[in-house]
């Protein structure tokens, strides 16, 4: 039986994980927030406000700005809203609204009020179990996803053999997938790089170079998997790997894509807005004037306050998060910060 999907978030990446599944012919039920923008994509095929230039198939689309009838609608739900912006969309919902359903989190960030993942979230207040939780992650921007450039998604979950077939959906020539069953650690590698990559902005904004900025992500990387081994998270090695028994491939490890990878393209691409925010905030912004410039919800802001409180029971060596939370939160001016950072460098 078909898997039916409902998409919750109308930005950016909810806007590209809409088209992949429409591209592959499956119909989708999207909760979009406003009447005048379900009415702009079903006239001209286009969100108005993220990704204007992918076309989208609206006679796949179901849009709606009831909730609870996209919930009603679906079999697996896509949570694709920021991290700040989760626990207000399930506001509206009961533990029996999602009763049985299917989670794929698209979110890369704790939820900030919480200061939790999703997963953690969705099983203390509305019943989900992990068996019934899922997650796709990068390294891949939206923009490249909607123009059709080769990216590459991961796909987690304990449930590995519903994790394949959840990727089969998503699988295409522009689309190459990659299943796994570390759920809490690439969660939280996708948090941990949403704060390096707005770290190495802020090194640009200063004027570092990339001789600079290859040893910083280069030592962001190692303390990552610091943070990921206390924390229990698997496949954190690089060099050794199992084979796959179902692809024949070799398995995933820390250097592959849904760890290493997120964190290098977080880090280098000018479409990160981690990476943009940071930058502003380099040459001089205050947090609030980088915000309004930017009009986008940069994850790595609220992940900097979230993994350092988290970290005070976890008690690995962060001392570069560390740092970058200082200087967003308690107004460490970002030349001192990085003065400090130099020093832990190897």
């Amino acid at each position: 039986m078909a898997i039916k999907f409902g998409v919750i978030g109308s930005g950016s990446w909810g806007t590209a994980l809409v088209k992949i599944l429409t591209d592959n012919g499956n119909k989708v039920a999207w909760w979009v927030r406003n009447e005048e923008s379900i009415n702009y994509i079903k006239k001209r095929g286009h969100n108005p406000h993220y990704l204007t230039s992918a076309i989208l198939k609206t006679r796949l689309l179901k849009t709606d700005t009831d909730l609870k009838h996209v919930v009603a609608d679906a079999d697996v739900l896509i949570i694709a809203v920021p991290s700040a912006f989760a626990t207000g969309a399930f506001s509206v919902l009961s533990p029996d609204d999602l009763k049985n359903k299917k989670i794929l989190s698209a979110v890369k960030g704790i939820l900030p009020k919480e200061n939790v993942l999703l997963n953690d979230y969705l099983a203390k207040y509305f019943k989900v179990p992990l068996t019934h939780y899922f997650a796709v992650l990068g390294p891949c921007h939206a923009e490249e996803v909607a123009a059709e450039k080769l990216s590459y998604l991961t796909f987690s979950g304990v449930d590995i053999e519903f994790t394949r077939k959840i990727a089969s959906y998503f699988t295409s020539l522009a689309i190459n997938t990659v299943v796994n069953d570390d759920i809490l650690g690439v969660q939280y590698a996708a948090v941990l790089k949403n704060i390096y990559a707005l770290g190495a902005g802020i090194a640009h904004g200063l004027d570092y170079g990339d001789n600079f900025l290859s040893v910083y992500i280069a030592n962001s990387a190692d303390e990552m998997a610091g943070f990921l081994r206390k924390f229990g998270a698997s496949h954190i090695v690089v060099g050794e790997h199992e084979p796959d028994t179902i692809t024949g491939n070799k398995s995933a490890n820390y250097a592959a894509s849904v760890y290493l990878g997120d964190l290098l393209v977080t880090c280098y691409s000018l479409y990160s807005r981690n990476r943009t925010f940071g930058n502003m905030i380099g040459k001089g912004y205050s947090v609030q004037a980088a915000k309004l410039e930017l009009n986008m919800v940069a994850e790595g802001y609220n992940a900097a306050k979230c993994i350092y409180d988290i970290n005070k029971k976890v008690k690995a060596e962060m001392p570069i998060a560390a740092n970058i939370y200082k200087m967003l939160w308690e107004k460490l001016p970002p030349a001192a910060g990085f003065e400090e950072i130099e020093k832990v460098l190897i």
